[in-house]
């Protein structure tokens, strides 16, 4: 008596699946190939209000006061500490920024010149008013805001708790009502040279 034994072959089929396979939000798939310059991040004043709101969740984190590069290892500790604070609850955290910045440095008492220097870690631009993370579920506001609290102790700068539905910001102003994108896009009013001219002091006296 025989048996045959039957292996199943490889197709090129692959399942379908509607997720997308999970990345890193603190370093870049390419790696650091190529030397970032420092920059600055962007200040969106041409009447884009672009990640300024909550878009996913319903509670969010923004930055308030000045725009700056937040380093990867900080917003993995901002992370912790909201997971941490809510741990045991059903939630969902959005992550709204990513870590795709090189830094390099080098060492102490170093000449100037000789290139760049070493790579040393990864850290994102955040502009500012802009959402850094998100949070969705059935959670309380108050234990929401604590957990964004103790995650913006761990973050540079200061911090806003947003809900969802609240005005966007375009630069540092908030589109509330009374103020129209419209008006804040609207170009300024040349005014003619005689009127511009009385304003200006005189260098000598009459």
């Amino acid at each position: 008596m025989s048996f045959t034994l039957t292996f199943p072959t490889k197709t090129s089929e692959r399942t379908f699946s509607s997720t997308s396979s999970l990345t890193n939000w603190l370093a870049p798939k390419r790696g650091h190939n190529e030397k970032n310059r420092k920059g600055r991040p962007r200040m969106r004043t041409g009447g884009s209000t672009k990640g300024t709101t909550v878009v996913w969740g319903d509670y969010g984190l923004r930055m308030r006061d000045h725009d700056r590069r937040i380093a990867a290892k900080q917003l993995q500790i901002a992370a912790d500490a909201i997971k941490t604070r809510l741990r045991g609850q059903r939630y969902r955290l959005y992550t709204r920024v990513c870590a795709n910045i090189g830094v390099y440095t080098k060492g102490n008492e170093v000449r100037m010149g000789k290139g760049k220097g070493s790579f040393d870690y990864w850290a994102a631009r955040v502009a500012v008013s802009r959402v850094l993370f998100e949070l969705k579920g059935d959670l309380h506001e108050q234990i929401v805001r604590d957990a964004f609290r103790l995650a913006g102790n761990k973050l540079p700068g200061l911090y806003e708790f947003v809900r969802k539905g609240d005005p966007p910001v375009m630069g540092i102003t908030k589109v509330e009502a009374g103020t129209t994108l419209e008006q804040m896009q609207r170009p300024k009013i040349n005014l003619p040279m005689d009127v511009t001219a009385g304003r200006i002091s005189a260098t000598t006296p009459p």
